[in-house]
This record gives C-alpha cells, structure tokens and sequence, in this order.
C-alpha cells in the first residue's frame, strides 16, 4: 500500500534516492535506459544473450540527422559570417586607399618610393631600432601629427602614409629625409 506520494522514495535503497535527485546523473540515466531496451530486443531474437548481443545490430538514432543538419547549419552561418567579414576588411581597406589616392603638392609616387625605399626598405609597419622613427617614410610622432596623422604611423594604412608624405614633401621638400630625400 501506499501512505501517499511522498513515501515512493522510501522503498528504494538510499544510493539510488541520491542519484535519481542529483541533476548530473540524468545523463547516465538516460544511457541505461536507452541500452536495455537494445539488449534485449538482441537477446530476444534467440539463442543465449551473448550470441544475442553479438549479433545485435545498432540501430541509427533518431537525433543523429537532427544533429548533422544543425551542423551543416552551423557551418553555413560561419561561412557566411567569414565572407561578410572579409568583404568588410577589403570595403575598409579600398575606402582608405581612395581616401589618399590623390597625392597632394604634385608629388609623384616615384619620389615617395625612393624615399620609402631608402629609409625603410619599403616596409610600412617597421619601427626604428629606439623606436623614435616609425612607419614606411620613417616619421616621428610628432611629425606626423604635424601632417594630420594620429596614432602611430607604422600601424596606419600605407596609402595614408603615402599620403601624409606627400603632405609633408609639399610642405618642406626632402629637407625631412636629410639622407634619403631627393
């Protein structure tokens, strides 16, 4: 008889009561579940339950097409997001190279070159041994601030400071670059 619905605990051992109220076993729980059932489909197909269970056969589950398509979905949403991403990068990039496109003071892009080569090799992104001269043209902070750059010119875009060399060749010549100017 029952005395009621709180006493159904009572009648099972104790390590038992402590599983079923402990959340982190559902999953065991789960598993036992869904492997009875197939042992004993396989052991009721006849012969002794080992020649059963080596004969048994494993059944698809039903979540594994779920679980592929919410994959495959998964993998289409990164794709999509690297593309847009990378579509953004390159927007950017173009924006900022039409921003300096036209180099101001009539300086030509083989003279910046020259410069840019002699003084840095033609690396954009290099810093002076002490750290004082940075970037393609090898500029100072506050030279470049002086020609509206901001931040540090070895970080900014080449074609700005393409750009913010020109401004300063059509300001003050090659006298900047004592050793690489023309």
């Amino acid at each position: 008889m029952c005395d009621g619905p709180h006493t159904w605990g009572r009648s099972l051992p104790a390590t038992v009561q402590r599983l079923l109220i402990r959340r982190s076993h559902i999953a065991l729980f789960a598993i036992i579940g869904l492997c009875f059932p197939a042992v004993a489909l396989a052991a009721a197909k006849g012969g002794s339950s080992a020649e059963g269970i080596a004969d048994a056969e494993v059944a698809p589950l039903a979540l594994e097409r779920p679980s592929a398509n919410f994959q495959d979905l998964v993998s289409e949403v990164a794709q999509d997001i690297r593309t847009k991403e990378a579509e953004r990068v390159k927007r950017q990039q173009r924006e900022q190279e039409e921003k300096f496109a036209d180099l101001p003071g009539g300086v030509s892009i083989e003279t910046l070159e020259a410069i840019a080569e002699c003084e840095s090799g033609g690396d954009p992104t290099i810093v002076s041994s002490n750290g004082s001269y940075r970037g393609k043209y090898q500029f100072s902070f506050s030279t470049w601030e002086t020609v509206g750059g901001s931040g540090d010119p070895a970080a900014a875009p080449e074609a700005e400071q393409d750009y913010r060399a020109a401004l300063l060749y059509a300001q003050s010549g090659s006298s900047p670059w004592p050793v690489c100017g023309l």
